[in-house]
């Protein structure tokens, strides 16, 4: 019979085994899941400036102010450059970013303003369907919240790229024209194709500006993916803003940003109180002709950024952010750095003995040395 030496060593080495799995898993279900409530309950919509009768300073009732939230550059992987265990992750990140501020926040309305995926520009119809499939998981919603989806240039390609074929297999989807206005609670969103807008002539730039020279006039929103024109990020500032080495990189018109000629447009056409873009996958606030502001809208991906945003909208704006990926990493160091202490130690407690228990003491995952 094991004398009682033995016995205490089995019993510690079962309650190690025990308590290290329960850490492990409590670790993963908060990295994976509770993270995004402290971090997302932190948000919070901008507070209605409320006067007598439930009216806000405008004269509108507080019951009608839209709650809007607002997303961009998802870029879900396909199949060609995205590795099976970076989409895993990244989606489930995106999904669970997205299911929860649903839960706590509640909006109305949510705007994705473009790149939903990484290869629609090439994608066969398999995989775009697959693509497809994949993000009405991630982005279900019920029937109180109204999803509006824009096109970006991964979607349907670069200008040079776009042909009708995309264009109209992105709409089919979503249901989405290149051009309309939106109006929800008094409020006017011009929902614009920003990949059209480069004044060559292309059959669908002209339809596009045939279009919105129809739908010409003032709007309180203009959304679209790319942002209008501006040199560089370098008056960008803030959390979400691009990294201080990239502010001040030239952006290159119709390609990080839209052509002097259409950022001129429309803003003549339209007048807008508020422009939101996407695109750059940084922050940013610009204010055109000092009478349009306009906000970019960072990448809602985790493998764009360190902490994504998303823009909550009702009277006014505010911003709120993600868990950041390096606090994740950091707790997950932490615990595996916690775990290799805790069998260190019961190593060096029973290691005069451990030849008596070949394979049982966790030691052995460790150790160097061979019992014999």
């Amino acid at each position: 019979m094991p004398n009682n030496k033995v016995i205490s060593i089995r019993l510690s080495t079962g309650w190690l085994a025990v308590v290290s799995l329960l850490g492990l898993v409590s670790v993963f279900f908060f990295c994976e899941y509770l993270i995004y409530y402290p971090v997302i309950l932190r948000c919070a919509w901008p507070k209605l400036s409320a006067v007598r009768g439930g009216e806000v300073a405008d004269g509108r009732s507080t019951g009608s102010t839209l709650r809007a939230m607002v997303l961009s550059d998802t870029h879900l992987l396909g199949a060609v450059g995205g590795h099976w265990f970076d989409k895993l992750r990244r989606e489930w990140q995106m999904e669970r970013g997205f299911q929860t501020a649903l839960w706590l926040l509640r909006p109305e309305i949510v705007f994705i303003l473009g790149d939903i995926f990484d290869e629609g520009k090439w994608s066969t119809p398999t995989n775009w369907e697959d693509d497809v499939r994949r993000f009405h998981r991630m982005f279900r919603h019920s029937t109180d919240t109204e999803l509006v989806v824009l096109v970006g240039n991964h979607d349907i390609g670069f200008h040079y790229e776009m042909d009708w074929s995309k264009l109209q297999r992105f709409e089919k989807v979503f249901n989405s024209t290149s051009t309309r206005i939106l109006t929800k609670k008094g409020i006017n969103f011009l929902l614009v194709n920003s990949v059209a807008l480069h004044g060559d002539g292309c059959p669908i730039c002209q339809s596009v500006e045939k279009e919105l020279v129809k739908l010409s006039r003032d709007l309180s929103c203009s959304l679209q993916h790319y942002p209008l024109y501006r040199v560089s990020d370098a008056s960008c500032t803030g959390e979400d803003a691009a990294p201080p080495e990239e502010r001040h990189l030239l952006f290159r018109e119709k390609y990080d940003v839209l052509s002097k000629e259409a950022s001129q447009k429309l803003l003549q056409w339209f007048k807008p109180r508020l422009i939101l873009s996407g695109h750059t996958h940084s922050g940013c606030e610009v204010l055109h002709d000092n009478s349009y502001p306009e906000i970019s809208v960072p990448s809602f991906n985790w493998r764009n950024r360190n902490n994504p945003s998303f823009i909550l909208g009702s009277h006014s704006l505010s911003k709120c952010f993600l868990p950041e990926e390096s606090t994740v990493i950091a707790v997950y160091s932490s615990a595996g750095a916690l775990l290799l202490l805790a069998v260190m130690a019961h190593c060096l407690c029973f290691k005069s003995v451990g030849p008596l228990l070949p394979c049982l003491s966790l030691c052995a995952l460790i150790g160097k040395h061979k019992y014999l």
